[in-house]
């Protein structure tokens, strides 16, 4: 049985990235990534795009599905022994994720914003992390879709998910998570 999960952390207009691609430090916090560290260390197979990842000290033993448009289907990740490279186009996750080997669970899905929103009508729970103090203006959304004033809530609430209530996971930094679920 799958059960699929998202997992970022955003700014407080609703973004993931700078111009560059790159995470800033704006939005890193120690806290988010203790808990996010800790989702990812119970899941089956963790999937992303290229530019994406978690790091941290488990990541090479983690089972992943790297999406990309650069193959037809799916290949071994030259870089990762536990990875492969997949392109949805050419072959449905359940295909993937046997190929993988990867045992039934959790698929964690962890960005970018084409890979969060391909899985918007298959999110089970989506874990939204918030650091409320961070702006990254007119950079990379979570979800394509979000925009000045559509937010990711409103997003994951068109898409059918709820939230749960919210929780600080550093109030100092003004760090929050809301648990959406559908």
């Amino acid at each position: 049985m799958r059960r699929v999960e998202g997992y970022v952390i955003v700014s407080s207009d609703g973004m993931i990235a700078d111009a560059a691609g790159d995470m800033p430090a704006a939005i890193r916090n120690d806290a988010d990534q203790e808990y996010f560290q800790a989702a990812l260390d119970r899941v089956a197979v963790v999937v992303h795009g290229r530019h994406s990842h978690e790091g941290g000290p488990h990541a090479a033993k983690r089972k992943r599905l790297i999406v990309t448009r650069q193959i037809t289907a799916l290949m071994p990740d030259p870089a990762h022994s536990n990875s492969l490279l997949w392109n949805p186009a050419g072959t449905p996750i359940e295909k993937a994720i046997e190929t993988l080997g990867a045992p039934d669970g959790t698929i964690a899905v962890i960005g970018g914003t084409e890979v969060f929103s391909m899985f918007l009508p298959l999110y089970d729970a989506f874990h939204l992390s918030r650091a409320a103090r961070a702006r990254i203006p007119g950079e990379r959304p979570v979800f394509a879709e979000v925009r000045p004033y559509v937010t990711p809530e409103d997003v994951l609430a068109r898409h059918g998910l709820k939230a749960g209530p919210g929780r600080d996971l550093d109030r100092e930094a003004g760090v929050s998570i809301v648990t959406w679920e559908r």
